[in-house]
């Protein structure tokens, strides 16, 4: 006869969730199970043999274990800080930045299986291991070419082997030589429109899109690119106008018509994972700042979460308008709370209208 397993603990999973995650080794499970005949409690990756179902008790700690008068398993060593494969996977990808990381590899480090890598890396992150690698390798380009005068010198440093390479999957924008020297030389067309958030300006390098700005008037709204991008050759491109067009329509509902447009967004591995994040919040929808930050798995870094927001170069697109203060309160917005409240109040509209 199969006894029902005990789960005195109600933030422990359901019983038959812990019972597969104890039988397939799961070194991500965060709990100890008890075996009533031998007296030991254990971590569920634990590498002793499996015990009978009947004989298993769950407990949300280890204290609470040895409270009950079970004492810890000598070859897991439960009452250890438990290894953090996720903590493993970005060290090795942070030592590893002059070469391509294998999910193989990466699933051997944490000794999990590559898929469940990739799975607890994207969900953990917001971006896979190999997206994750090339943004911190980007970072690094952008601090060594800001403090190293040879451009060589930076792109060996950041962990690249070649100019081309550095130039293909650094999310630079532009080539490492004209970054470092403020983006001099670099070309940036722009358009503008006048929508019913106010005047729109959009700003695209040959990659994609790397400034959409909202302001009062037309002047306005060039000079804020301007501003953006003091040493860049900025130049008007009515080719840039649909691009202007969707990105409105985006907010009206049209999602479909911002789909194929490129994003040419430059910042740390920090701030691209925050705005992939941002892009992931449905329409009509919001966050706050905390929410986000604990979504991402950081519940202590509201304040970076909210920096990151205000650094956003492409409003609308990468909408940081629908994150908002604890109280709901709209907060500050780069381009004007006003424009931010139209912003909600448009997609809300088109969203309960659906």
């Amino acid at each position: 006869m199969t006894h029902a397993v005990q789960n005195p603990v109600e933030t422990l999973p359901d019983v038959e969730t812990a019972w597969r995650q104890l039988l397939a080794r799961d070194r991500t499970a965060r709990f100890v199970y008890a075996v009533t005949t031998t007296g030991v409690f254990c971590r569920p990756g634990c590498a002793s043999r499996a015990p009978l179902r009947k004989n298993v008790r769950f407990f949300a700690t280890a204290t609470q274990a040895q409270t009950a008068g079970f004492r810890p398993c000598l070859r897991c060593k439960p009452m250890a800080a438990p290894a953090n494969p996720l903590a493993l996977v970005r060290a090795f990808l942070e030592a590893n930045l002059d070469r391509r990381v294998s999910l193989e590899e990466l699933g051997r480090v944490a000794d999990l299986s590559p898929f469940t890598v990739q799975r607890l890396f994207k969900q953990e992150m917001g971006a896979s291991p190999l997206a994750y690698q090339r943004a911190l390798r980007a970072s690094r380009l952008r601090t060594a070419l800001r403090k190293e005068s040879n451009v060589t010198n930076a792109i060996y440093e950041a962990g690249f082997n070649s100019s081309s390479r550095a130039y293909a999957a650094s999310s630079l924008g532009m080539t490492p030589s004209r970054f470092a020297q403020g983006g001099r030389g670099e070309r940036i067309g722009f358009a503008t429109a006048k929508t019913a958030f106010g005047w729109m300006i959009v700003g695209a390098t040959t990659r994609g899109i790397c400034w959409l700005a909202l302001a009062g008037s037309q002047a306005e709204a060039e000079a804020s690119l301007r501003t953006e991008f003091p040493a860049a050759d900025l130049h008007a491109d009515s080719a840039l106008k649909p691009w202007l067009a969707a990105a409105a329509a985006a907010v009206e509902g049209d999602t479909q018509a911002a789909t194929d447009l490129h994003l040419d967004l430059r910042g740390t591995a920090f701030q691209l994972r925050i705005w992939s994040a941002l892009q992931q919040i449905p329409r009509g929808e919001t966050r706050t700042y905390s929410q986000l930050a604990r979504d991402l798995g950081m519940p202590r870094s509201t304040r970076a979460v909210a920096r990151a927001c205000a650094l956003n170069r492409v409003s609308v697109l990468v909408p940081c308008h629908r994150v908002v203060g604890a109280s709901g309160s709209l907060t500050g917005y780069r381009w004007g709370v006003e424009r931010k409240r139209a912003l909600l109040a448009a997609e809300q509209s088109s969203h309960t209208g659906q």
